[in-house]
């Protein structure tokens, strides 16, 4: 009988329940209580129990799927898992794999079915506990955040933390972290805000910053969104009792009284990506001042309320079939589609245009690629598509694959891996002579030899690796030339045949890898998915 130990702890010492301690004291009770003489260790320190994600945990998992010991010990029960998910989901693959459990700590055994409820019970208050502390601990950053100081982060643009040590009412020293602001920074934000009131637009504003060259916090280009979010942030406002009130409007915890700080927001958000309620937001006047006076900040509030108050606008994208393929020849950007004006020759019709996102944004100063109506080039583009799916282009494509198929490099790779074997084989019959000679000239002769054999033996490796490199290459453009006749011959029979927009985009894409607009030239350059050029 084979018992398995785990131990875990979260920080590294040598003090207390310590790794050393708890696989003795698991290994005394397995020798006295279960006569167990056999066992295996697994330990990980440094490691948090609220999730199973350490390397020898998984390696003890793997190792019960495999039935290598009879039964798990371990010194407390939260040092599985602290987790009830994943301490049942545990206790499951034991029982599924007839392994038993023990924790000595608890006394509960899985053998007897008072055993199994009790440790069920124990894991529900274990993880109890463990939330019990994250509650509390959460609950302390939220007092923290209320003194509007800077808790940690990626700071925002225009600003860096800043550590402030300081004597507490015992005189005992303490240390906080405040905002301090970055010139240049600061100046890119206020063109922001300037930019806006001046357009009142969020794409505008983008496009001004993208084509003068102004980047964000890390170095990176403006979009909608990052503007967005710039202007609704009370970091950069003045604070005032008038910027407060908005903000309370909002349902937000409000903390601190207005003197023309910034303002700190704090959990706004949950495990990073799920925004909450606002309802559960705080804040807080902060430490730093701020550099948008309160009238300016509210009026650029009132401009984006109005536009979430408006009706939803329709892509123009949603109708097209290119968007994910098509690329500007001249500075290699996607194309987008955007309406253009409405045609006096026909009825008033307005057509949509295709046009690149680089000229767009920096309002044609970075790239000036003419742009071409939707239905213009989307039917150019499925004639050459079933212009290539004529029968001598197929017979094309599998006459190469036939010429790939002839191309025999098993053959060759069994012969130098028939040489690396035996020069491997020579180097270890004259490595067992070096070790029996006691001739300092033979010995050197023999190592002489070993060095020419060693060479020979890496010239082989690199041709082998070489030539089943090649070979993959070439089992994979088979691949890709069945696959891409296969989508061809599917593209022709169901393009006309499908009517709803979305799966005529699938059927395009499952062929298409790029499609090069030249505006200059007015051609398209079609690049087939998968397909190797030569």
């Amino acid at each position: 009988m084979i018992a398995a130990i785990y131990s875990r702890k979260s920080v590294f010492t040598g003090k207390g329940e310590s790794i050393e301690n708890q696989v003795q004291m698991c290994k005394e009770y397995g020798e006295k209580n279960l006569g167990i003489k056999d066992f295996i260790i697994y330990e990980d320190e440094g490691f948090s129990g609220g999730n199973i994600n350490r390397p020898n945990f998984q390696e003890l998992l793997q190792d019960v799927k495999n039935k290598k010991f009879d039964v798990l010990i371990c010194y407390r029960l939260d040092r599985i898992s602290r987790n009830v998910a994943d301490f049942s989901t545990t206790l499951e693959l034991l029982q599924r794999h007839s392994i038993a459990f023990v924790s000595i700590k608890e006394q509960f055994d899985t053998t007897t079915p008072m055993g199994k409820a009790m440790i069920y019970i124990a894991s529900v208050f274990a993880q109890l506990e463990r939330e019990t502390i994250a509650e509390r601990v959460r609950d302390n950053m939220l007092q923290l955040a209320k003194t509007g100081r800077w808790l940690g982060g990626q700071t925002p643009l225009g600003y860096e933390s800043e550590q402030i040590n300081y004597f507490d009412e015992e005189m005992k020293e303490r240390s906080m972290y405040k905002l301090t602001g970055v010139k240049e920074e600061l100046d890119n934000v206020k063109v922001v805000y300037e930019k806006f009131l001046e357009t009142k637009s969020l794409n505008r504003t983008f496009k001004w910053l993208y084509s003068n060259g102004i980047k964000t916090k890390k170095g990176g280009e403006w979009n909608a969104q990052k503007v967005k979010d710039i202007l609704s942030n009370p970091i950069y406002v003045q604070s005032s009792d008038e910027v407060l009130a908005y903000l309370k409007s909002k349902n937000i915890i409000i903390a601190g009284e207005a003197n023309g700080n910034g303002i700190l927001s704090y959990n706004k958000t949950k495990n990073l990506s799920i925004t909450r309620d606002m309802s559960e937001w705080i804040c807080a006047v902060s430490k730093h001042k701020g550099i948008i006076k309160s009238e300016e900040w509210l009026e650029v509030q009132k401009i984006l309320d109005s536009k979430k108050k408006g009706p939803a606008r329709i892509g123009t994208s949603q109708v097209a079939l290119l968007t994910k393929v098509l690329r500007c020849s001249k500075c290699g950007s996607l194309m987008f589609v955007k309406h253009g004006h409405k045609s006096t020759k026909n009825g008033n019709k307005r057509y949509c245009y295709y046009v690149c996102t680089k000229k767009d944004n920096s309002n044609g100063k970075l790239c000036n690629c003419k742009n071409v109506r939707v239905d213009i080039l989307e039917n150019l583009v499925i004639d050459n598509l079933k212009e290539l799916n004529k029968e001598t282009i197929l017979k094309e494509l599998l006459k190469t694959k036939k010429e790939l198929s002839n191309v025999n490099k098993d053959s060759a790779l069994e012969n130098i891996k028939e040489k690396i074997n035996d020069v491997e084989q020579s180097i270890k019959n004259l490595l067992k002579q070096l070790a029996k000679s006691r001739d300092k000239a033979y010995s050197k002769f023999i190592e002489s030899d070993l060095e020419e054999l060693n060479n020979e033996l890496e010239n082989l490796q690199a041709e082998y690796n070489n030539i089943s490199s090649q070979k993959e290459d070439i089992d994979k453009r088979e691949y890709d030339i069945d696959l891409m006749v296969q989508s061809l011959k599917y593209f022709n029979k169901n393009i006309n045949a499908f009517k709803d927009i979305n799966n005529r985009r699938l059927l395009i894409e499952s062929v298409v890898d790029s499609i090069i607009w030249d505006g200059d030239t007015e051609e398209i350059e079609i690049n087939l998915w998968g397909v190797k050029k030569n």
